[in-house]
């Protein structure tokens, strides 16, 4: 894709508005509104990946919005978990074009035992490895907001997890 032609800029644009959402969802020490803007953000990032025809992160951030809502409605479901798991290859089997590919598949395996398995800080850490993921393919394949949100994902997904810890270590009143 030619760097500054419509697509390649709107490709752009859909980057930064994910960034907006990744920023407020890695902010929040509630896991509800985490996970709400993580939706957002992965709705963006679908439209993001799709102009830049990268077919298999555009499934893997589609799966994404329907993972959290499985995750959230039925937690800990480990034959919903399977199922998701399962979808998660099917799609990146059916869309694989390049060895990159395998940045976005680690990072929905990663995000789907996340979601399903763990809560609070160690749904945190998980999610860390994930936007790991994330930064790699986006630095491959040249988007720059996707490379921003996820480092800023990352940073503020580590200043959160310490905000959490050093909570839990402050003595509480009474």
């Amino acid at each position: 894709m030619d760097a500054h032609s419509p697509i390649w800029i709107a490709a752009q644009i859909g980057g930064f508005v994910a960034l907006g959402f990744i920023i407020a969802a890695f902010a929040s020490r509630q896991d509800d509104r985490l996970l709400l803007y993580l939706i957002f953000a992965n709705v963006a990032f679908a439209v993001h990946f799709l102009l830049f025809g990268e077919a298999v992160a555009a499934g893997m951030s589609v799966l994404v919005v329907v993972r959290i809502w499985l995750a959230r409605r039925f937690p800990r479901r480990q034959p919903l978990m399977w199922l998701v798991l399962i979808a998660t290859v099917a799609v990146a089997v059916a869309t694989w074009h390049s060895w990159y590919d395998i940045f976005p598949l680690l990072a929905a395996v990663f995000g789907t035992l996340a979601m399903f398995l763990l809560r609070g800080l160690p749904m945190r850490v998980l999610l860390a490895g994930v936007a790991l993921c994330w930064l790699a393919n986006a630095l491959i394949i040249g988007s720059i907001g996707g490379f921003i949100a996820e480092l800023l994902a990352l940073g503020t997904n580590l200043v959160t997890m310490w905000r959490i810890q050093r909570a839990k270590r402050r003595p509480q009143p009474g």
